[in-house]
This record gives structure tokens, sequence and C-alpha cells, in this order.
């Protein structure tokens, strides 16, 4: 079996910096990590090579050469084999784009993946899209929250979560899952992996070496852009009201409503 995970380096900060004319994020000088929720679907893929005997597990990211690190990260937990897709030609791409190049990038794979993983999103955009982007570039099938799977033949049986309880999904290989952090407890890197990971030479993959179409990636073929970033308004105190019972609170607070002509 073969499981590809997509990863992504985001920053480890809070204080993030914005291009003020591309609106995009300013990753020069901030320190970097792999995508916490990225590693939750690492480890779902390195316990189910533990399980599966002959599994081979595939790190895949996009960007620029300084994110090779969570790559080697990767390495030092488990993973087999990388692919690092490093061009400025993928310079600013939104999730539509990004999850284009990741999908050329998984075509090109042998053998081909049995299962393709992704965190349930990224900390840097929150928008929970790439995972089911890729999957559908690919037609794939795709299980998004995912928190547990066992795998018999080229059957996966998937435990789906939810706000107020959870499902069982079954899905035929080959399928795509985002996982949620709660799906495991990841693993640190050994020292066995850490020696690999520290000699391991990464080749970036080139837009053109996966076939991509240049009018699908990058900035200039991104379909949505972000055109105003702000602080929202801090919000003000309110209003408390105390030492009166709680009917005539009530009964305030109903005009008050009203004349503001909020019911």
């Amino acid at each position: 079996m073969h499981i590809v995970v997509c990863v992504k380096q985001v920053p480890n900060t809070t204080q993030v910096r914005i291009d003020p004319e591309t609106h995009t994020l300013v990753r020069d000088g901030v320190e970097s990590v792999m995508n916490p929720f990225d590693e939750n679907a690492l480890e779902m893929a390195l316990q189910l090579k533990e399980k599966h005997p002959g599994t081979q597990v595939t790190a895949l990211t996009m960007g620029p050469p300084q994110a090779e690190a969570v790559l080697k990260e990767a390495v030092g937990r488990g993973a087999d084999q990388v692919m690092l897709l490093c061009d400025q030609a993928f310079a600013g791409s939104d999730t539509w784009a990004t999850s284009y190049a990741l999908s050329r990038a998984i075509s090109q794979m042998a053998p081909p993946p049995d299962l393709v993983l992704f965190g349930k999103q990224a900390i840097d955009g929150d928008t929970a899209q790439v995972g089911p982007g890729v999957a559908d570039w690919l037609n794939l099938p795709c299980i998004t929250y995912a928190y547990g799977i066992e795998i018999d033949g080229g059957m996966a049986t998937v435990q789906r979560s939810f706000e107020d309880g959870y499902e069982t999904l079954e899905v035929a290989l080959p399928c795509a899952l985002t996982v949620v952090k709660e799906a495991n407890v990841p693993r640190m890197a050994s020292l066995r992996g850490k020696m690999a990971a520290r000699k391991l030479t990464i080749e970036p993959t080139t837009a053109a070496a996966i076939g991509a179409d240049p009018d699908k990636i990058g900035l200039a073929a991104s379909p949505t852009r972000v055109m105003k970033i702000f602080s929202p308004p801090p919000k003000t105190g309110g209003v408390m009201w105390q030492g009166e019972e709680p009917a005539a609170m009530a009964r305030k607070l109903v005009e008050a409503l009203r004349e503001r002509q909020l019911i």
C-alpha cells in the first residue's frame, strides 16, 4: 500500500506579516513548523504502515526551499520518501491553484497512492479547502474530519467526527481523508529517523516536471483574491445591570432591544 501525506510549513507565531501589495503571507524571518493538523495525518499514515507491512509513506509539500524542513521532520518520524514542489511559478497560489499543483504531483507518483491524507486544515489559512480540492482534481472520494480508519483489502472503514457524535463510513480505495486532531497523538522523531533526515538531500520538483498548466498555478492564475485585510474593531464593555429582580432586568433588556430595533 502507498500512502501520500500532504504537509504544509506554517508560521509558528501569531505575529504574521502580510505583504501590502499581494496580500499574501510574508514568511521570511518567521519561525516555521509543520502544520499541527498535518502531524495527525502523518501519524495516521505511520500507524497504518505499522499495521500493514510493506506500506510506503510519502510526504509531499509545496513551498519555498525552506519548506524542506517539514519533509525532513516527516522522515524523522518514519516517512519513507518525500517530494518538494518548489518553483517560483507556484508563488502566490490560492487553495484552488495549490490543490491543482498537488494533484498533478500525486498523479505522477508510482505506484499510484491508495490513500491520500491531509490535516483538517492549515492554521495559517483555516480554509480546509485543499484536501477536498485535491480529491476533486484526482476524482477521488473524500471523507473529511476523519479520526479513525481500518483497511481491509481494497476497502476502508472510516470514523468521521461531528460536534455531537460520529458516523462510520465505508469507502473503496483509493480515497482521500482529512484528519482531525483527536485522531491520535503524533509521535516524536526517533534518533535513527533524525540521522536519516540529516543525511537526506531533497531535490526540488518544478512545475514543468509535474506537467502543471501555467494557467492554473501561481498568483495570476488564482481565482480568489484577498482584497482587504484589517483588524476587527475592539469590542466595547457593554452594559451591565445588577441589583434588580430578574423579571425587571428582563423587561429592561426587551425595551433596550426595541429601542435599537433588534426585535
